[in-house]
């Protein structure tokens, strides 16, 4: 059984899809939700309402929300359909600036879990794009995408953006260990949730051929538990871990790479 039961947890993007499922599951197993989504929701025990692709808006959620926090989810996201500048800004720059700037208010021993994607599966080719993201700003990542040639391929924002997510996670596996602070995520793939159908129409013939191969897309309910898990208390050992999710797709890529 996992056990949260009077923890309290920052949820991003908890109005819908994953994050409304991972709410809703905390909630059930005890812990007390502080929701953070740009769409007004009553599904958490506290909500604020703020925008992640402007950082004004994230430093004025840093500034409201009290010490003592134990776990932090980030799982709003936007689709590739969305403009490139949008879709970094949200699902990688929002997600680091958020965290770096709540590490400080987190309680020791906290757990930070970030929500990649299958689309990030090939991060490792990316390398010297993320490194050039680094000390990206959201003031600058307009040139960055033209300068990197993103905006030349409608899904490559989406794909890298949960490139430089793993990354980035992987990077910082120990950075807060003298806290206790451990920081991981999970990659799932195809999930049915309000922007499934976008990502599906932009990958077209290639995310045909992935779900050629899978017994059915997942569901946000696949996803929230092991959420949960790496939030409690269970999951102490795991540190820049990266957890495919994806019913059995990452494995046949693998096996496939690998003439197995």
């Amino acid at each position: 059984m996992i056990d949260i039961k009077g923890k309290r947890i920052i949820v991003t993007g908890c109005a819908s899809g994953i994050g409304a499922e991972t709410t809703k599951l905390l909630r059930e197993l005890g812990a007390y939700v502080i929701g953070v989504d740009r769409n007004e929701t009553s599904n958490a025990d506290e909500f604020h309402q703020v925008d992640l692709s402007d950082k004004s808006s994230i430093d004025q959620l840093v500034n409201d929300l009290p010490t003592g926090a134990q776990g932090l989810a980030n799982i709003a996201g936007l689709p590739p359909t969305a403009p490139p500048e949008l879709v970094i800004q949200v699902n990688f720059l929002g997600l680091k600036y958020l965290t770096e700037s709540l590490i400080p208010k987190l309680e020791d021993g906290a757990s930070i879990v970030n929500l990649a994607s299958l689309a990030g599966f090939e991060w490792a080719a990316s390398v010297p794009q993320i490194q050039a993201a680094e000390q990206l700003d959201f003031a600058d990542v307009a040139s960055f995408v033209k300068e990197q040639k993103i905006d030349q391929e409608q899904s490559r924002s989406y794909f890298f953006s949960k490139e430089a997510v793993i990354a980035w996670t992987l990077k910082n596996r120990w950075t807060w260990r003298d806290r206790g602070i451990r920081m991981n995520c999970v990659s799932p793939g195809p999930v049915e949730t309000p922007i499934l159908k976008d990502f599906l129409e932009t990958m077209g013939t290639r995310a045909e051929e992935d779900m050629a191969v899978m017994d059915r897309a997942g569901r946000p309910s696949d996803i929230a538990p092991v959420m949960a898990f790496m939030l409690s208390d269970a999951s102490v050992w795991f540190r820049g871990a990266n957890l495919p999710l994806d019913g059995g797709m990452s494995s046949h890529i693998l096996a496939s790479m690998n003439e197995l």
